[in-house]
């Protein structure tokens, strides 16, 4: 889990990011320094909660274990994952993140709606590290 990144449980759940002030341009992950738009000449930053469903803009399987910081336990066989990259429209933002666990490629279409939802990137005998995950909007589990 990354400090800062979202919060809540549940419908509540919401990935957090930042908006300028001055050009209201969002950033994901949230920027806490000064605003990333090379043409905005600095604003303030405020945190926002980023919208809850986005569109599909792009997705791919990953058959390979990823490199660190990504945390995997070597002695298991590597699991392959979904990844979505979704568009949040009303934030003009692409963020990508894992599917929840059974969802394939074969289940996802560019364009189809999905939804922010708390998943578990690893766990072990001493903790679990939360992460988001999209899941296709009518999907439960």
């Amino acid at each position: 889990m990354v400090a800062g990144w979202f919060t809540g449980d549940g419908e509540d759940f919401r990935l957090i990011g930042t908006r300028c002030s001055v050009c209201t341009s969002v950033f994901f992950p949230r920027e806490d320094a000064h605003c990333r738009n090379p043409a905005c000449p600095g604003g303030d930053l405020e945190e926002v909660r980023l919208s809850p469903r986005g569109r599909v803009w792009s997705f791919t399987d990953s058959h390979y274990r990823p490199p660190s910081p990504y945390v995997t336990n070597p002695e298991l066989p590597w699991e392959p994952c979904t990844l979505i990259a979704v568009e949040l429209e009303s934030e003009r933002l692409v963020v990508l993140g894992q599917a929840v666990p059974g969802v394939t490629v074969a289940d996802l279409t560019v364009g189809m709606e999905v939804e922010v939802v708390p998943g578990v990137l690893h766990e072990d005998a001493e903790m679990i590290w939360t992460t988001w995950q999209w899941r296709p909007t009518g999907v439960t589990a």
